[in-house]
């Protein structure tokens, strides 16, 4: 321990029980004080496995590298208050079961931030277990692209956080992204995560806002899951693989304001992609009572799938253009996207509007009985703008004896929504 600091009235946190009791405190390094609570690190590589167990704001200086050898833990921040500023964390473990992290943020660690780290490492990048109002901004998180996605770990873990922010890091070749589970009342912004499983990833987590970030190459852009009361707005979507936002069991929930293009169709490799999915900018699975508006969704193999008792969503005030096919919906009712007179705009839209006030006078309505020929045989594609296939569009329009129940909206946008642009990484 530096002689100055002896004297400094910062006591260690003692470690809850099961924590690790061999790590080396920060406070045996050669730190040099800048003020009593705030110390600097000078260049230097570290190698072993360190505590923050004081709390003080720990600043590296450029070439400052904490070294963990290949095993445990880069780091673990213990003590309340800590900031820790401007390290570079490298070769920790990659044993996942052990959630063996680049920097473990232990419970007793409230009220602190992570902020302007790089980390590079097999395992997770920063895991925050259980804590509460701590601040992770500004960090480069790296994973090694030559492991298995499946054996790499999340980016940023968030376990049973509350009140936390998690706000423009940039995260690639880890599992997801970030990864959000049993975990309410957090912040997720601003983020730019790219080359990934899962960018955001949210499992039984509520009350949360999700905006302002960005995807690319994932395959999946946003899989929000057994979730409720998210607000997901103005985030962007682009070049994802299967899904650009996935809503599964996702309820009491608001989407708004997003933009995802370019989702490409999955091609069933060994890395997970999945056979058959056919690059859908929304899919929806068994959601409720969520309001889905002023959303773009475009160049994608399908715009939006909806299925598994998804109903009594409000879906209105959205861009779907340029898409293969517009909608797939899989149910046993009628499904009226629309509200209070506003439908969404389709780029495929034939209708006209006689008297220029902005809304088609022929409702729109995207899946009929070729349709589900088409979804039942895929093979039936090749024929898809046949003169047959044609002639049985028009015939089952001629004589509707037979409709099975689909989507329509009876109030569809004559031109594109005028969309605010959304917020975030490139802003």
């Amino acid at each position: 321990m530096p002689e100055v600091m002896r004297s400094i009235e910062l006591f260690p946190i003692q470690a809850p029980p099961g924590a690790d009791q061999s790590l080396t405190s920060v406070t045996t390094l050669p730190l040099q004080r800048i003020t009593d609570t705030h110390w600097k690190l000078p260049k230097g590589e570290y190698k072993g496995n360190y505590v923050v167990d004081v709390p003080i704001h720990l600043e590296c200086e450029d070439g400052a590298v904490f070294d963990a050898q290949g095993t445990k833990n880069a780091m673990n921040i213990r003590a309340p208050g800590v900031v820790f500023d401007g390290c570079r964390l490298v070769n920790w473990g990659s044993n996942l079961t052990e959630m063996e992290s680049g920097i473990f943020i232990e419970r007793t660690a409230k009220d602190s931030k992570i902020i302007n780290n790089s980390l590079y490492g097999p395992g997770f990048g920063i895991w925050m277990d259980a804590v509460r109002n701590v601040r992770v901004e500004h960090n480069q998180v790296q994973g090694y692209e030559q492991l298995r996605s499946a054996d790499r770990g999340n980016g940023i873990h968030v376990f049973a956080t509350k009140n936390c922010l998690i706000n423009a890091n940039r995260v690639w070749h880890v599992r997801d992204g970030i990864y959000i589970e049993a975990a309410d009342d957090n912040d997720l912004t601003n983020n730019d995560l790219h080359d990934l499983r899962y960018g955001i990833h949210y499992m039984f987590s509520h009350r949360s806002r999700v905006t302002g970030n960005r995807t690319t190459r994932t395959r999946t852009g946003y899989a929000l899951m057994q979730s409720r009361q998210l607000t997901v707005e103005g985030n962007h979507s682009d070049h994802d693989d299967n899904y650009g936002i996935l809503l599964n069991y996702l309820t009491y929930s608001t989407v708004r304001n997003n933009h995802v293009t370019a989702v490409q169709s999955g091609v069933g490799d060994a890395e997970g992609h999945i056979a058959g999915a056919e690059g859908k900018g929304l899919f929806i699975f068994n959601s409720l009572f969520n309001v889905i508006s002023d959303n773009s969704f475009g160049n994608s193999a399908m715009g939006v799938h909806l299925t598994a008792g998804s109903e009594d969503n409000h879906i209105y005030n959205n861009a779907f253009y340029n898409n293969e096919q517009q909608v797939k919906y899989v149910a046993l009712r009628n499904q009226e996207w629309s509200h209070d007179g506003v439908g969404n705009f389709w780029s495929d839209y034939l209708g006209w509007d006689r008297n220029a006030d902005g809304i088609g006078d022929v409702p729109y309505e995207p899946n009929d009985n070729v349709d589900r020929l088409l979804w039942t045989y895929p093979q039936v594609r090749l024929l898809m703008h046949s003169p047959g296939i044609e002639l049985l569009r028009w015939v089952q329009r001629a004589f509707p004896v037979v409709k099975y129940p689909g989507v329509q909206d009876s109030h569809p946008l004559m031109r594109p929504p005028q969309l605010l642009p959304a917020q975030g990484v490139d802003s």
